[in-house]
């Protein structure tokens, strides 16, 4: 047997005993994290070491990870952990982690340092004091050697376990078979491709039309490259729930396929509010039954649910956790690390706290990253390193708060109004994070991680609230640069009699690129594919993908006789031209409804415009069917607007383009024969988006295309094509607004088209 293990992973699995407990304080910041070492280590004589590679082998079992820090001198190896509070409250179990993982290291160095004794110790920092807490243990190497094997033999089966489910695997992988008989029209150019890029350890955006089979293409031959060892774990990523059904069931085609069992742990990862069974309660012993013991019953929970099924979907990984008393959710999370295939949303790896990007790089592992449908990550991505807090709920929570949290609540309070007083205009972008008001923004997080320690019941939910947004402000505050904007938003409130005002404040993503490109380089390879990822320059530039990547873009299956484009280059749909623009809309759609009845669906730019094209067209044809997308629809709502699709060859449902309509919609042959698209998609023009355009002109020098072009079109595409799904499908489309007649527009629709 040969396996190897992470110092970390390794003590988490031999040393973690008692409750799940998340009470200890926040957290402190990445950066202040990085801050809190190098302050340690700025305090410590020359010689001092960091950051030093250790590893060490027993049975087979490779044991691998970088010890914090070594001063020679001393002969002490120093486990840095940063902390904000008190230290008496943190829990027993976290501290004997922390031991375990300092006694490791101790062993690792003393035998690849030939040292005969060695002082052990834990430095505590405290990010508010910025003091030390240190303590220390003296062990000599015999028995640092004795605590070492300890932990591998507690590990060793399981270790010899994962080995031979490696190895069976990785056998099964290569012997697998496509499980159709033929590939679809560039189903193979795509799996030859993202094989490639699995073999090689290159990025590929990959460009493919709905209905060839994407899904499949792009997880069959990742698959494969597990079977020559060129990867060892596989993280499929998506927007919605949909995708993630699509790869569950993918996967589930493939075992059948395979005739025999196929031994593939595949997981599905959801929120943590669609898997919790106690919302009610907190995360810890004291409140929540599967909280309670939690560590001491997770191994025989973590063994029945990889033993009993290969599919660890939301059901399958809830069974497991209740028949063992644990929280589903956190299961899961440990199940991450021993899935072969984890299937997820997006934040999962490109979010700052992302899980399955910290378990890359804490296991050094070959990951293949998919991403479907791509072109989503570029928004979903400026919203995880968008960060914003209103004032008006800061003074809410103002109300309520315990007298020990006056003076720095007042303080954010004066920097923030003196930013109002010296604010114009309702909008104003600043070059930065005024230093004052992020101090004191700072201090008022470090005095609430206090004051939750002393007496976490003192915090009610609103304060708790802006202290999250304040931690996420502040963390983005902190890696401020050109690819965000700060802005301050104003708003004229009643108070009495008395005008006051309120603002928010907000560093805002306009580029995520540099918050993304150190998670393509964790991976092995990442592919990103869509059916629109054109151009590809503003998805590259974006998102941040390195010059090496490969782009592929795969000729689809799809005739131009299967889809009639049309243009209604007499109407415009700007805003200025709306009230014109209804009565020539309203008459298309009804002279094309007469000639070919069927199922439509109509897009228009809001719901305002929506509702006064439907209004008008009940009024004009009454005898003609027709059903509309409501603002916040639940699931069910919108399930029940899909059903009318299928239940009926007859009508016309009306749509916002972008909305949940617009991409992840499946309706083939006479479910949907048209669609009437009455605008371009381009973003509201606004304060908003002007500074955006501005923050990408300077940057890429073509602001407009990348913040309202681009992605307008982006939307208009995605929604005509809920119009031709199979080889087999036929159907209109009509493009209402006279700008479809301009070059760099009509550029950016699809080549198979036949544009009049």
């Amino acid at each position: 047997m040969t396996y190897v293990v992470a110092v970390r992973t390794l003590c988490e699995f031999t040393a973690r005993r008692g409750d799940l407990d998340l009470r200890f304080t926040p957290a402190p910041t990445a950066l202040e994290g990085i801050a809190g070492h190098a302050t340690v280590a700025a305090r410590r004589a020359s010689g001092y070491e960091s950051e030093i590679p250790l590893a060490g082998a027993y049975r087979g079992l490779t044991v691998r990870g970088r010890a914090d820090s070594y001063d020679a001198a001393l002969n002490r190896l120093e486990e840095v952990k940063t902390y904000r509070g008190d230290l008496d409250a943190m829990p027993a179990n976290h501290r004997a982690l922390h031991w375990a993982q300092a006694l490791v290291y101790g062993h690792l160095l003393c035998q690849t340092r030939a040292l005969t004794q060695l002082s052990v110790t834990l430095v505590y920092f405290d990010i508010g004091s910025q003091k030390e807490t240190v303590l220390a243990q003296m062990h000599d190497a015999a028995s640092l050697e004795t605590f070492f094997v300890e932990q591998c033999e507690r590990f060793l089966g399981w270790a010899a376990q994962e080995a031979a489910h490696r190895e069976a695997r990785n056998a099964a992988l290569a012997a697998l078979k496509f499980p159709h008989d033929t590939f679809r029209s560039g189903q193979r150019e795509l799996a030859v491709a993202v094989y490639r890029a699995a073999r090689d350890g290159q990025p590929l955006m990959a460009q493919a039309p709905t209905g060839i089979g994407k899904t499949l293409a792009t997880i069959f031959p990742a698959l494969k490259a597990f079977g020559e060892d060129r990867i060892e774990r596989l993280f499929f990523l998506t927007a919605k729930t949909p995708g993630r059904a699509l790869a569950l069931d993918a996967i589930d085609t493939l075992r059948a396929r395979a005739g025999a069992p196929l031994p593939l742990r595949t997981l599905e990862l959801v929120a943590r509010d669609k898997a919790c069974e106690h919302p009610d309660k907190s995360c810890h012993g004291e409140s929540c039954p599967l909280a309670r013991g939690f560590y001491d019953r997770l191994d025989a929970a973590r063994s029945a649910a990889l033993t009993s099924a290969g599919r660890l979907d939301r059901e399958a990984v809830r069974a497991a956790a209740l028949a063992h008393d644990v929280c589903p959710y956190y299961l899961a999370q440990e199940l991450a690390r021993w899935s072969d295939v984890v299937v997820g949303d997006y934040n999962y790896y490109f979010d700052s706290s992302a899980l399955l990007y910290a378990f890359a790089r804490l296991n050094q592992w070959r990951v293949a990253v998919l991403v479907d449908e791509a072109h989503n990550l570029l928004e979903r991505a400026r919203k995880m390193y968008t960060a914003a807090i209103e004032q008006t709920a800061f003074r809410a929570a103002r109300k309520t708060a315990p007298a020990t949290l006056k003076k720095p609540l007042e303080r954010l309070h004066r920097e923030w109004n003196a930013l109002n007083r010296a604010q114009t205009s309702a909008y104003a972008v600043h070059a930065e994070v005024p230093a004052r008001l992020l101090s004191a923004a700072q201090n008022l997080i470090g005095a609430i991680s206090d004051q939750l320690a002393d007496a976490p019941l003192s915090i009610d939910d609103a304060l708790l609230q802006v202290f999250f947004d304040a931690m996420h402000f502040v963390a983005l505050a902190e890696q401020f640069g050109e690819h965000s904007i700060f802005d301050v938003t104003r708003d004229e409130t009643s108070r009495g009699t008395r005008p006051q005002t309120s603002s928010t404040l907000c560093v805002r993503n306009v580029i995520p690129a540099p918050f993304l490109a150190p998670r393509y380089a964790a991976a092995h390879t990442t592919v990103m594919f869509s059916g629109t990822l054109s151009p590809q320059h503003f998805y590259r530039d974006t998102l941040g993908l390195p010059e090496a990547t490969h782009w592929l873009d795969v000729e689809g299956p799809f005739r131009a006789q299967q889809l009639k484009v049309h243009v209604a280059a007499h109407v415009s749909t700007r805003w200025r031209d709306r009230e014109r623009s209804l009565e020539p809309i309203v008459e298309l759609i009804a002279r094309q409804y007469a000639a070919q009845p069927g199922n439509y669906l109509g897009f228009l730019s809001s719901f305002e415009y929506l509702e006064r094209v439907a209004a008008l067209l009940r009024e004009r044809h009454p005898a003609l069917p027709i059903w509309t997308q409501a603002p916040r629809m639940d699931e069910a709502a919108r399930d029940a607007f899909l059903a009318r699709f299928r239940e009926t060859r007859r009508g016309i449902g009306f749509a916002v383009l972008g909305g949940a309509f617009s991409e992840g919609v499946d309706l083939v042959g006479e479910q949907l024969i048209g669609a009437f698209i009455a605008t371009l998609g381009l973003p509201q023009m606004n304060p908003v988006n002007e500074q955006m355009r501005r923050t990408m002109e300077a940057k890429f020098g073509n602001g407009y295309d990348y913040v309202y072009l681009y992605p307008g079109m982006q939307k208009v595409v995605q929604a005509a094509g809920r119009v031709i799904r199979t080889e087999d499908d036929t159907g209109v489309v009509h493009l209402i607004d006279d700008r479809y007649r301009r070059s760099e527009v009509r550029r950016l629709l699809p080549g198979w088209w036949q544009l009049p």
